[in-house]
């Protein structure tokens, strides 16, 4: 007898649903949930059992009882022709139809279409972008702007990539017999369901991004959910490809082991590096030894960044697959020619490391920035990758890649980290995940960065500015109400209301003030969206 699956859509109704959330598509994603939903919780708590040992002191290391894998010699499937050459991608959110059309405009070979850390999970917004997904896969999407401007796509338009978000969040709007589904299964459920025959019979591929993976188990639960899903389409196995974000600080342990748990289905590793400076706090926030200094002063060149992104590349050389190197945030600065040459000169020379290094291709967050990224590649990878080139030249210990940087912590990057966290929280409880502040494109893994920063500086005794200071609570809520009204000031004169700022400083100075370090800040900030969705009923 076939098994009935009961579903519920608690989302209001949103323009095109009716499209997304067909009887078929919705019973594909209870099906899903039913066959995956145990696992994926149990994964969760095996997280929370090795996050406790960390915090007794087991530091992450290689495990032992795969060395046989980092030792054997193997090699991950096939690159499809049209991921070969990846040298440069952009990201930005799903869900605006406007931004998808540009990115995929925008010269990069490949679009990054986010539904995670560049994208507030409203109901809205998620259903827009796979809508937006829909669209763009069948290359009819469009979007007239109010001042009549159509955009439309061009014929060289970059190779799709889709981000669900990660196993940790659950998406409140779908639920099956009663419990939420996760919102890993739902975002892919839905996408490669309408999408996947669509892509193939055009000669491309359902390719995705796998974030916040933290041991290669994770990839492995990926992997079967990629063999399941291929089943039930009807799709040859290894159809998926996916890249993993190596951005936790476990997960650049287990790189090897990651790449072999989905090597039929990988494209390669990427080093998503404000996460991963996200994750090496999260990680380590019971030890008084690894307080960093400021965000600014942590960039790809001190020694533990520099180590895990090297060790990336040595592991996906050695196993044929793609080293993806970071994101450059910046965005170009209008009005001021002197700062913007500036900023295209940062960008020029982080590309320039990441291309001589060996990284196969980069990031980039805005259209403006894609020429600058493609002369570098273009320049110093005249072939469509360098997977051929290994590094082993550099052997990196385990010891490399917790070493702590050396650097100050300054009021301004303080008063930096609360701007950001302030700002980007309240634009993220509006419904918008990518944020520009101070001429960067900020996501929610930067927004973590600031919060977890503070909380770190506030816990632990060499939490101190470089006057001596001991950063405390007061202290932060003195400069978050300093740095409040400078905000409420910009923002009315924008027409802005403070609603949201409110409740992002109240969310800011409970997560600063807790006694344990929350674990991410989207969690409890979406509690704030269901809720603001519910009134709005």
């Amino acid at each position: 007898m076939e098994k009935v699956y009961r579903y519920a859509v608690k989302g209001e109704k949103t323009a095109g649903d009716e499209l997304i959330l067909t009887e078929a598509a919705c019973e594909f994603l209870a099906e899903l949930h039913d066959v995956f939903h145990e696992r994926q919780a149990k994964l969760l708590e095996k997280r929370g059992k090795k996050q406790r040992a960390i915090d007794a002191g087991t530091l992450p290391a290689f495990r032992k009882e795969t060395e046989h894998i980092r030792r054997e010699k193997w090699k991950i499937a096939d690159i499809p022709d049209d991921i070969k050459d990846r040298r440069v991608e952009i990201t930005g959110p799903a869900g605006n139809r406007k931004m998808v059309i540009n990115a995929l405009n925008s010269g990069a070979k490949v679009f990054m279409a986010d539904f995670e850390d560049a994208n507030s999970p409203t109901w809205e917004n998620c259903i827009q972008g796979q809508l937006n997904m829909y669209d763009a896969v069948r290359k009819s999407i469009n979007f007239t702007a109010g001042n009549g401007k159509n955009y439309r796509l061009r014929n060289d338009a970059a190779v799709l990539f889709v981000r669900p978000r990660g196993l940790h969040l659950k998406e409140e709007h779908f639920q099956v017999d009663g419990t939420s589904m996760y919102a890993s299964l739902f975002d892919f459920g839905l996408y490669f369901f309408h999408n996947a025959t669509e892509l193939v019979s055009r000669g491309s591929g359902p390719y995705f991004y796998l974030p916040k993976l933290e041991y290669w188990e994770e990839a492995a639960y990926w992997n079967d959910i990629f063999i399941y899903a291929q089943q039930r389409l009807d799709l040859n196995n290894g159809t998926i490809k996916a890249t993993v974000l190596i951005e936790t600080l476990t997960a650049v342990f287990e790189a090897d082991e990651i790449l072999h748990a989905l090597r039929e289905h990988s494209a390669g590793l990427n080093c998503g590096r404000w996460d991963y400076i996200f994750s090496y706090i999260k990680k380590l926030h019971k030890h008084d030894k690894y307080i960093l200094p400021d965000r600014s002063q942590v960039t790809m060149t001190v020694h533990f960044m520099r180590a895990y992104s090297l060790y990336v590349i040595q592991t996906c050389h050695q196993r044929g697959a793609h080293a993806m190197g970071g994101m450059a945030a910046q965005i170009p600065i209008k009005n001021d020619d002197q700062k913007n040459i500036k900023a295209l000169q940062k960008v020029r020379e982080d590309k320039i490391r990441e291309v001589r290094d060996g990284h196969d291709g980069t990031w980039v967050a805005h259209p403006g920035l894609v020429p600058v990224a493609m002369a570098v590649f273009n320049e110093y990878m005249p072939a469509a990758n360098q997977i051929t080139r290994l590094r082993n030249d550099d052997a990196v210990q385990a010891e490399d890649l917790l070493t702590v940087p050396k650097g100050s912590i300054t009021e301004k990057g303080l008063r930096q980290n609360i701007i950001v966290a302030l700002r980007y929280m309240e634009a993220w409880l509006r419904g918008y995940g990518a944020v520009p502040i101070f001429h960067l494109m900020e996501d929610a893994a930067t927004a973590e960065i600031s919060r977890t920063q503070v909380w770190q500086w506030i816990k632990h005794p060499d939490g101190k500015l470089e006057n001596g200071r001991k950063i405390d609570v007061n202290l932060v809520k003195q400069i978050t109400e300093e740095e409040l009204q400078m905000i409420k000031v910009e923002m009315n004169e924008q027409s802005f209301t403070t609603d949201e700022l409110e409740r992002a400083k109240a969310l800011f100075l409970e997560m600063i003030s807790s006694d344990e370090l929350v674990e991410f800040m989207t969690i409890p900030a979406y509690k704030h969206l269901i809720d603001k969705g519910r009134d709005s009923c």
